[in-house]
């Protein structure tokens, strides 16, 4: 399978399906919670994109339980800088709600 083509710098990339967002879901799980005065017992990944931004954004749709989703925004800094990943946004969607910035 071929590897998706690298998204411009200030644009995501395409959806990839592999599962690899996890970490940085698992990561601003806790911030999520608080932003949304919820709490998730169910908290998967399904799929992501990948915007280059002096680091990565990542626009991440994470399934919450039933048609419940949520798309969140994390950051990823570059690593000569180093630090946590960091929870931009967060919205409460449903199953087929596209995965676009906001």
């Amino acid at each position: 399978m071929a590897s998706p083509e690298p998204p411009i710098r200030g644009a995501y990339g395409e959806i990839i399906t592999d599962g690899k967002s996890q970490k940085y879901c698992d990561q601003v799980k806790s911030e999520v919670e608080e932003k949304t005065g919820k709490e998730y017992t169910e908290y998967v990944a399904k799929q992501y994109r990948i915007e280059p931004a002096g680091g990565r954004n990542f626009l991440i749709k994470v399934h919450v339980g039933g048609d419940n989703y949520l798309h969140m925004i994390v950051y990823e800094p570059p690593p000569y800088v180093g630090g946590c990943y960091t929870l931009k946004r967060v919205q409460e969607k449903k199953k087929d709600d596209p995965l676009e910035p906001f």
